[in-house]
């Protein structure tokens, strides 16, 4: 096997569709390999390895066929391309997934993000079993976030860190998991640790995009 064989994988879309809002769910037939939930894979949205790269985390994969949940933000980005376009039969490239976004050990579990951060927050939270969890998550429309495990709480401020900061948690800290626009991910971790008291070891953070930064939009 090569190097690129060992870093990349490469299948076939087979469903393209609506997953309430603007959600997509998109899912990929391809090679079986070990996967994290919360981790992520970055995909080669122009359909070869020389041209734009999206990441995207995982919904869930098993046997080969991985699922991914993308929200359509509308635009004529890349990866929002991409996602709207993508039709069974069309072939796909991607890296084997990666990511540090994967549960962590806490007396409880504390998720926060916006929409594009359902998917890795849903695989995350299957896993957890009986463990408490708290969460908040941010969208313009309820309908955006659908695809959340029941409990998930919709922040209805304008401000998902003044969300965070009315929510009643216990006096301990857990295990956060921040996910969503960079700046926003930075408050809410700088809230948890200098207003809270949280150890930052305790808070993990994922930027999934900014304004105005290639890659990332």
């Amino acid at each position: 096997m090569g190097l690129l064989d060992r870093l990349l994988a490469a299948g076939t879309v087979v469903v393209n569709e609506p997953a309430g809002g603007r959600m997509r769910r998109i899912v990929v037939d391809g090679p079986e390999f070990a996967w994290t939930p919360g981790q992520h894979v970055g995909v080669f949205v122009a359909g070869r390895i020389i041209g734009p790269k999206r990441t995207y985390s995982v919904w869930s994969l098993e046997s080969g066929r991985m699922e991914l949940r993308i929200f359509d933000h509308g635009g004529d980005a890349p990866g929002a391309e991409w996602a709207r376009t993508a039709a069974p039969g069309d072939r796909v490239t991607y890296t084997r997934p990666d990511g540090r976004l994967v549960a962590g050990e806490g007396e409880y579990h504390l998720f926060v993000g916006v929409e594009t951060a359902q998917a890795p927050f849903t695989a995350i939270v299957r896993g957890l079993g009986e463990a408490r969890w708290h969460s908040v998550a941010e969208a313009a429309d309820a309908a955006d976030l659908a695809g959340l495990p029941h409990g998930f709480v919709h922040a209805k401020t304008k401000s998902l860190v003044d969300a965070v900061r009315v929510l009643e948690l216990p006096g301990e800290p857990g295990i956060a998991y921040v996910a969503g626009e960079a700046r926003t991910v930075q408050a809410v971790r700088a809230h948890l640790v200098g207003d809270r008291g949280w150890p930052r070891r305790s808070v993990m953070t994922k930027p999934f995009w900014t304004p105005g930064r290639r890659g990332m939009d």
